[in-house]
């Protein structure tokens, strides 16, 4: 991986092993439905963690067991997800699953491309100033094709506006020779990883709303790539409000 330093993991205690008085291993067996209170009593590096910690479930095929029509009946006169996890479209990184969150876990808005544009960061705004979640994760994933299609300048009928998002991102990749179109693997990757940052800082300068929740400390903003091949995420670090 190039461009961006790789976030530590850090040992976060869980919070809900505190607020429920058991011990960490009970909790690990077994999942929640978010509540308000349970929303409430998170902080930001603690919604982080648990993204942290069910990727790192996905990948060890350890993922906790779900009620989901026990969920889906919980939920019903209430919502109070963590985390919103903006991602690609792409059928092989659905975020529920990638990150082991259940019904009423996360918000997960979804566009080939994983970039922002108004309807997407008034989405989020809600989502984090109205609805409660405490991160907001950008997240990009290894052989993308909608990276590849900007990166090959496909024209397609509504399409072509969609990469034209992308396009700044492989603009400002420098150092390339050759081919800088999807036939060169390492270029597609570097586009990718440098979307991620491009929507991470985008989502820090459009948005007052979410700007102003992170400098007040109550929303991480981080971007992070998933591996379509292992099915493990990467994490970065991005500037104000990144995990540390």
């Amino acid at each position: 991986m190039s461009g961006f330093p790789r976030a530590p993991r850090c040992a976060i205690a869980s919070f809900l092993a505190v607020a429920l008085l058991l011990p960490a291993a009970a909790i690990a067996a077994e999942a929640i439905t978010q509540t308000k209170s349970t929303q409430a009593d998170m902080s930001p590096a603690e919604a982080l963690q648990m993204l942290h910690d069910g990727n790192q479930r996905f990948v060890d095929e350890e993922m906790l067991e779900r009620d989901l029509i026990d969920q889906v009946e919980a939920t019903a006169t209430g919502q109070y997800p963590f985390g919103v996890v903006l991602g690609c479209i792409d059928s092989r990184v659905p975020p529920e699953i990638v990150f082991d969150q259940g019904i009423g876990d996360i918000f997960a808005p979804r566009v080939a491309g994983n970039f922002v544009n108004a309807d997407i960061l008034g989405s989020m705004e809600f989502a984090t100033a109205v609805a409660g979640s405490k991160v907001v994760v950008v997240l990009g994933h290894t052989s993308c094709g909608a990276v590849k299609g900007t990166t090959d300048q496909v024209e397609l009928g509504n399409l072509t506006h969609t990469l034209s998002n992308i396009a700044p991102a492989m603009y400002s990749v420098e150092g390339f020779e050759g081919e800088r179109n999807s036939k060169n693997a390492e270029f597609v990757q570097a586009v990718a990883e440098a979307n991620v940052h491009h929507t991470v800082q985008n989502i820090l300068d459009r948005s007052p709303v979410m700007k102003d929740l992170v400098d007040q400390g109550k929303l991480l903003v981080v971007g992070a790539m998933h591996d379509v091949e292992t099915g493990e995420v990467t994490w970065y670090e991005h500037g104000r409000g990144a995990s540390h």
